[in-house]
């Protein structure tokens, strides 16, 4: 049989914008979007600088949707929200535009560099990730994920389904299968809302989950979006959090290597901030780049 030539899929939802609070932190502004962690980070003086922050996504503008991350509505196509997104969590970090195509994705030499896919790769069930004929883009990034040259920021995806599995329609996203066990990779699902002891997030109604298999649950993360304030709802909005996370994190242990800092982020994940928190639904937990940013150093 011939291998399976898989062509591009995003999910997301097309919402209109509603107003997100800005507030002040050292002459930059966090949002009410943003959980509070960051302008924590940022008072430490940790925003992004030293990192590389790639979004391989849709910049072509031929879809663009409403929204408003606070700095006013606006209308714009799915790779400038998820490169917005992630330049506003970690500001000082460079973020590189990077439009869908065949060939492989370049590394920045001498940056901790971060990949975000806030997109899948769709066919039916039934195959097996070796029968799947890459691209020199997806196969450079699943490399990357494999190797630990770069912290891949992968949104779990918006069926309501266990990563891995199929959707409604028969689909598999296979790059989520092609991830598994990369020591880099982190699968990131969406809350309905950033989650605290005193009130407790559950996983948005649209996000995939971590399912039974431990291999995934290992490497899953789940962050807050709230698109009840910025009009922008699925995973792929969840995913440029992760990023800009990594990032920060990068800011401070300079040193560390990609699988590391993901590492940091999947250990120091909160479950204690979660309703009914399971490693079936939730993964890791919740990510607290707070805790993730505590120790003195990281190996």
């Amino acid at each position: 049989m011939k291998p399976v030539d898989l062509h591009a899929s995003l999910k997301m939802s097309l919402t209109v914008g509603l107003l997100a609070a800005a507030f002040s932190v050292q002459g930059q502004s966090t949002y009410s979007w943003m959980s509070p962690d960051v302008g924590k980070a940022w008072d430490s003086g940790y925003k992004g600088q030293g990192a590389t922050i790639t979004v391989v996504d849709d910049f072509s503008g031929d879809s663009p949707f409403s929204g408003n991350l606070g700095t006013g509505g606006q209308l714009q196509g799915h790779g400038d929200w998820t490169a917005l997104q992630a330049s506003m969590i970690a500001p000082e970090a460079m973020v590189v535009q990077r439009n869908w195509g065949s060939e492989a994705v370049a590394l920045t030499q001498g940056r901790l560099n971060v990949l975000n896919m806030s997109y899948g790769m769709y066919a039916r069930s039934g195959y097996g990730v070796n029968r799947i004929s890459w691209s020199g883009q997806e196969q450079s990034i699943i490399n990357y994920a494999k190797t630990g040259a770069a912290v891949i920021a992968k949104a779990a995806g918006n069926d309501a389904v266990a990563v891995g599995r199929a959707n409604r329609s028969g689909n598999v996203d296979y790059l989520n299968l092609a991830l598994k066990g990369a020591p880099s990779a982190i699968y990131v699902g969406a809350l309905s809302s950033n989650g605290s002891t005193t009130a407790k997030a559950s996983l948005a109604s649209y996000s995939n989950y971590a399912g039974s298999d431990s291999a995934i649950q290992k490497n899953f993360l789940v962050v807050g979006v709230k698109g009840d304030t910025t009009g922008l709802y699925g995973t792929s909005f969840a995913a440029p959090i992760i990023s800009g996370y990594a990032a920060v994190i990068g800011s401070k242990f300079t040193a560390a290597t990609p699988t590391q800092i993901a590492n940091q982020l999947l250990t120091t994940a909160r479950t204690d901030t979660l309703r009914n928190y399971r490693a079936s639904v939730y993964g890791r937990g919740e990510a607290s780049l707070t805790r993730a940013l505590a120790p003195v150093s990281i190996r």
